[in-house]
């Protein structure tokens, strides 16, 4: 999941957070014991440590190593909403009524050129629509709620249609389309483990729907960025069997497990997000 950001977004306070000295010293061992408690490092700051170590040598289309992955994974897996200060009655999880579009609301954790921490809150029936993650790799960890996900990859080598290719029955459309092999189409409820996508596989192109209200904690490396590149492309779906193209031959047992994806030219409409001052315990970047 991601929501592309500009760079006026991606600063992050630096200061170090200087613990109190022990004042009573009556006892030698209760400033050794409230030193090392100031020492604990929180989930989210263990967070941010990990992904700065993983995503060090990191770029477009860079995958970090197996052992880095399942490392960074194993963070995620433990993180709770309360470590990022985040409840289930927030307002902005609330049902939002007769609201067209439920809105959205982004707490951006932390943004570098080299990876970025973000929150997504959805309210009941929240949708991020169908987009793409190019050169990235993304680790979603669902902290709390039920979401459907419903991702694809691109079909290798596979056909792709034009308006000429399209069935009587539909809109003639531009551009062309390509094929997609569905990856992910099922419900996640949280606790879960974290999911994970790849430049090419895994599910690049997803769509995230609450089915109640959740909350998802996001990690991208690299960010988007339209200077390097990495633009969040939208997506529409077609059906398999929508269109009939020369190549595109699927056993019709398995064609739900295919669909044409075309490239939407502006950002959707109906996406509503709103940015919200992270709040919750500090991180701080060493």
């Amino acid at each position: 999941m991601g929501i592309e950001t500009t760079r006026a977004d991606r600063k992050v306070n630096k200061e170090l957070r200087e613990f109190p000295k022990a004042t009573n010293t009556t006892s030698k061992s209760k400033p050794r014991k409230s030193r090392r408690r100031g020492k604990k490092t929180s989930p989210v700051q263990k967070l941010f440590q990990t992904c700065k170590e993983v995503f060090a040598n990191g770029g477009t289309g860079t995958v970090p190593s197996h052992e880095d992955i399942e490392r960074l994974r194993a963070v995620l897996d433990k993180m709770k909403p309360e470590d990022v200060g985040l409840s289930p009655d927030m307002p902005c999880l609330r049902p939002q009524g007769a609201r067209r579009t439920p809105e959205i609301t982004y707490f951006q954790l932390y943004e570098s050129e080299k990876f970025s921490m973000g929150i997504f809150c959805l309210p009941p029936s929240g949708v991020i629509p169908l987009h793409n993650h190019p050169g990235m790799t993304v680790f979603s960890k669902l902290l709390f709620g039920t979401m459907h996900i419903n991702s694809y990859d691109w079909v290798v080598d596979g056909p792709s249609y034009t308006s000429a290719d399209l069935n009587p029955s539909e809109i003639t459309v531009d551009p062309a389309a390509r094929l997609a092999k569905v990856k992910v189409d099922s419900d996640f409820t949280a606790p879960c483990n974290t999911s994970i996508l790849y430049p090419a596989d895994g599910g690049n192109m997803h769509c995230f729907t609450a089915v109640t209200a959740c909350v998802v904690l996001d990690v991208l490396g690299p960010p988007y960025s339209e200077p390097d590149g990495r633009h969040c492309t939208y997506y529409l779906e077609f059906p398999f069997t929508s269109f009939s193209v020369d190549g595109a031959s699927v056993p019709e047992e398995e064609r739900e497990g295919f669909a044409w994806l075309q490239e939407r030219e502006i950002k959707p409409e109906d996406v509503s997000v709103v940015r919200a001052r992270y709040r919750g315990p500090e991180i701080v970047d060493k």
